[in-house]
């Protein structure tokens, strides 16, 4: 599979695993456009990469319209109504981060395919559900083969992993971690998208798939109930947006971090940095993260909760004082926010002006580990992310959305090009994004180079918890050395192309209707187009 892919004159597509570049690409291919190519990707993602994904999972999209409108898709599930601190007080005290207990939100990615569906109807789409789904159910039933990354990942968690129920029968062999290559199926899975593919994805929720993911929830001790589920749907929102002299740049608000990836890059202008990958490139942008991750911090939560709008943050006085606190010489000291994240971006473009820019999780790796026995979902734990702690900001409540660390960027620039781009990675998402575009965009380095080009992250992004600013050992030994100097706590992986980077992505539509797409050669895609 090609990481790289350009000059295509009806679409493209990206993604961090072949299948799902195969299969956008095929819809595409069939007539079909940017958002149906990306249902299906969704799908088949779930099927073959489910260490990262799952239909258990929350999802957000960034949609660019033919006519220039810039639309969300805020597909979060919310907190079950059984869901109430004081089960927790019961049991633990804490929100345990697997098993049951952790499964306690309404998984929201299926509702954000059906609206998706209905905006590319509005758009000339056409294929049948049956079609956009039937990839996914021959990978789920035929059986996919275990990528280096879901090999050791379930390698890493196995020990917290294999007791959950149903995890050990959907995704260890012989109670083994599956070596690479090996072939696993899921075939409950392959049942559920048959079943939602023909009776249409709102039955996931209201219809006979939501009856027995109910069932299940309620037998296995998830506070999520049947009354949950009817009542859930995804929603469209105006996204954030920031507007610097490369264009009009857009991403998600509340209850994600979208506005962390915007504020770094708004910090990073007023900096004025004009030449890349030295001191000043790679410095800024990581002290530009500190100043955006405590403002995400104090500020982000359920968007009905919202101490104040969060546009606030992105204003140009507001930017303008917090980049006066950056010292361009020096690191600001740094004190890690806990928090994990497990998750595949995707992109999707065609030549009508659709691009799309979509991210899926379960959370955490695997997520909760439940696997339900009817279904097949694996369901996430995002709701680990709630606090028991009274007058918390993030305070577990029924009916409240988690906070995300999930946000999809898109950019609408100056010279007529539309571009999608993203990352997965926990706090590293909005960091890697500022690298891929200031790379891209500021100091126009092709495409698949600002993909490829050593990359740094600052705390947590999937793993163990980390304060240190970790580095690819590709960067050069001068500036490794003076980022050290400068009170950076540096940490140079051994890998060149480390998985802690997370895996980034991009899709352009230029102005001539031409599409390019690149993907990270740290995952297991690439790109493709038509």
């Amino acid at each position: 599979m090609d990481l790289y892919s350009a000059g295509h004159r009806r679409g493209v597509v990206c993604a961090p695993h072949f299948s799902a570049v195969e299969d956008g690409r095929a819809v595409l291919a069939d007539g079909g456009n940017a958002l149906e190519a990306m249902v299906a990707m969704a799908a088949t993602i779930a099927a073959v990469y489910p260490h990262m994904n799952h239909l258990g999972g929350d999802g957000f999209w960034l949609i660019h319209e033919p006519s220039g409108r810039v639309r969300a898709i805020m597909a979060a599930g919310p907190a079950g109504y059984e869901a109430r601190p004081e089960l927790y007080r019961e049991s633990d005290e804490t929100i345990p981060p697997r098993g049951p207990l952790a499964a306690l939100t309404v998984p929201g990615a299926v509702g954000g395919w059906m609206l998706a569906l209905e905006v590319a109807r509005a758009h000339g789409g056409k294929l049948p559900l049956t079609l956009l789904l039937s990839p996914a159910v021959g990978h789920a039933r035929n059986g996919y083969k275990v990528t280096r990354s879901q090999n050791r990942l379930t390698a890493t968690y196995l020990a917290e992993l294999s007791g959950v129920h149903g995890f050990a029968a959907t995704f260890l062999l012989d109670g083994k971690t599956p070596e690479v290559g090996a072939t696993l199926k899921q075939e409950k899975l392959a049942g559920t998208l048959a079943h939602i593919a023909d009776a249409g994805l709102d039955d996931f929720y209201r219809g006979d798939v939501g009856r027995e993911i109910a069932v299940d929830l309620e037998r296995l001790g998830s506070p999520v109930t049947r009354d949950d589920l009817k009542q859930y749907a995804a929603t469209l929102a105006e996204p954030l947006r920031l507007t610097l002299p490369a264009g009009a740049l857009y991403n998600t608000d509340a209850p994600t971090q979208g506005v962390v990836a915007l504020m770094i890059l708004a910090l990073f202008e007023r900096l004025g940095v004009t030449t890349a990958e030295g001191f000043d490139h790679v410095h800024l942008l990581v002290e530009a993260t500190k100043r955006a991750l405590r403002v995400r911090d104090r500020a982000v939560t359920d968007p009905y909760r919202l101490p104040q709008p969060l546009e606030r943050y992105l204003d140009e006085r507001f930017i303008a004082g917090e980049a006066m606190k950056i010292d361009r010489r020096k690191a600001a000291p740094w004190v890690l926010r806990e928090g994990e994240s497990d998750t595949v971006w995707m992109g999707a473009a065609d030549a009508s002006g659709l691009v799309v820019s979509y991210i899926q999780s379960l959370y955490w790796e695997f997520g909760s580990g439940l696997v339900l026995p009817r279904t097949g979902l694996l369901m996430q734990n995002r709701g680990a992310s709630f606090s028991l702690e009274a007058g918390a900001l993030n305070l577990l409540a029924p009916g409240r959305l988690p906070f995300h660390t999930l946000n999809p960027a898109l950019a609408v620039l100056g010279n007529g090009r539309i571009m999608a781009y993203g990352c997965m990675g926990g706090d590293g998402q909005p960091q890697t994004q500022s690298a891929l575009f200031t790379r891209h965009v500021n100091f126009r380095q092709p495409l698949a180079d600002a993909i490829d080009r050593p990359r740094w992250v600052l705390g947590h992004t999937w793993g163990n918890p980390r304060t240190t600013l970790r580095l690819e050992p590709r960067f050069d030994g001068h500036l490794i050395e003076a980022l050290g100097a400068a009170g950076h706590d540096v940490e140079v992986l051994d890998e060149p192309y480390s998985d802690v980077m997370g895996h980034a992505g991009a899709v352009v539509l230029h102005a001539n209707g031409a599409c390019e797409g690149a993907h990270d050669p740290r995952a297991d895609g690439g790109a493709a187009g038509v």
